[in-house]
Parts: structure tokens; C-alpha cells; sequence
């Protein structure tokens, strides 16, 4: 099996937290970011379906968890946004607590894609999903969203600059730009979750 089809993807279910997630076998990689990074964009723009992740015009309407099936066992998590300031704080820590504990317990996690826009990435909300992960020993593709509202100079001093900052995490962390509108980088976010997912093709040859 080449590669895995996205298109195919759909809905499977919200959960508020992980105890209300579907059993914890097959292979889950989580889509994380701030409440403006583009999150639904890149999935729907990967999955090729306007729909699929519904971008909301007020972020942070997304508070739960929300799984998605690409195949058999391989599933896409999009994970409730975070950072978004016209939340109540009791809510944000609640998020917060969901996110760590998604992360830190959901035994079949195999990657986790951090979105962050390209024009400010790298708070603190981010690099702490990072440093979770890299915890966890969970490799990280960070995509620097909304890649096309920089010059190609600009994009790539901010992109050298955040590669250079995520080796202070000491993990497997790849950063990649990504924009929705023009299609960049989608390649490598197929790439990278085809290579998280593979080791699902042995069990699904079928």
C-alpha cells in the first residue's frame, strides 16, 4: 500500500475527554493548535472535503475531541483548539487538562501535528504541547499555517528560525511550512502521516 487514501476520511465521534473515546487500539495521530492556526483548514484541505472539520467563524466553538476514521484502525484527531482569549479561564484549564491527558495516556497516539500560524508561532501553549509530546516519546510535524500571507523571505527566515527553536525540545520534531489556500506543504503532511500509519499496512492488506 503506497500511501493512504484521506479522501476517504470521515466522521466517527466527540468525545468531552478520553474516557469517552473509542477503544484505545489501531493508530491515532492528533492535529493540535492554537484556536486561530488554521486547524480545520489543513484537515479539510488533506482530506480534500470542504466539510469535513467545520471552520467555525468563532474559534474555540471546538471543545471536544473529535476522531475521525481514514481506514480501518487509522484514525485523524482533532484536538479542541487552545490560547483563544474570549474563553473563560475555568474552560481553558479544563481544555488544557483533556489535551495533557490525551497525550499523555492515549496509548495508540503515534504523531501529533502542531499548527501554528507562521506569522506567530511558538507561544506558550505551543511549545508545551511539544514538550508533552516529546515526553511521551511522540514525534512531532509542526506546520507553520497561513504560509502565503508571507514573501518567500520572510517565510523562510520564519521557518529556520522555528527549526532552530524546536531543537531545544530534544525530540523528533520536523517543522514544516503549510498554507490551505495554496496547497504548500500538504505533500509533506501526507508523507509524514502515511509514515506514522504504516505500520498498520501489514494488518490491513487485505
Amino acid at each position: 500500500m503506497s500511501g493512504w487514501n484521506y479522501h476517504v476520511t470521515h466522521f466517527v465521534t466527540s468525545a468531552p475527554d478520553i474516557r469517552h473515546l473509542p477503544a484505545d487500539n489501531g493508530i491515532e495521530v492528533a492535529f493540535a493548535g492554537r484556536s486561530n492556526a488554521g486547524k480545520s483548514s489543513a484537515l479539510n484541505t488533506l482530506t480534500n472535503q470542504k466539510n469535513l472539520a467545520r471552520t467555525s467563524k468563532t474559534p474555540g466553538r471546538t471543545q471536544l475531541i473529535n476522531l475521525f476514521q481514514v481506514a480501518e484502525g487509522a484514525r485523524l484527531v482533532d484536538l479542541p483548539g487552545y490560547g483563544y482569549a474570549e474563553v473563560p479561564e475555568e474552560m481553558k484549564l479544563k481544555w488544557q487538562r483533556a489535551l495533557g491527558e490525551y497525550l499523555q495516556k492515549r496509548e495508540c497516539l503515534q504523531g501529533l501535528v502542531v499548527l501554528m500560524d507562521i506569522r506567530h508561532p511558538m507561544k506558550d501553549l505551543d511549545q508545551q504541547m511539544i514538550e508533552w509530546a516529546v515526553q511521551s516519546q511522540i514525534p512531532v510535524l509542526v506546520l507553520l499555517t497561513k504560509a502565503d500571507k508571507l514573501a518567500s523571505g520572510a517565510r523562510k527566515s520564519q521557518l529556520n528560525m522555528v527549526r532552530e527553536a524546536s531543537l531545544a525540545f530534544m525530540g523528533d520534531v520536523q517543522v514544516e511550512i503549510f498554507s490551505s489556500l495554496k496547497k504548500i506543504g500538504v505533500d509533506k503532511l501526507r508523507q509524514k502521516l502515511d509514515s506514522w500509519f504504516s505500520p498498520l499496512n501489514g494488518q490491513t492488506a487485505e
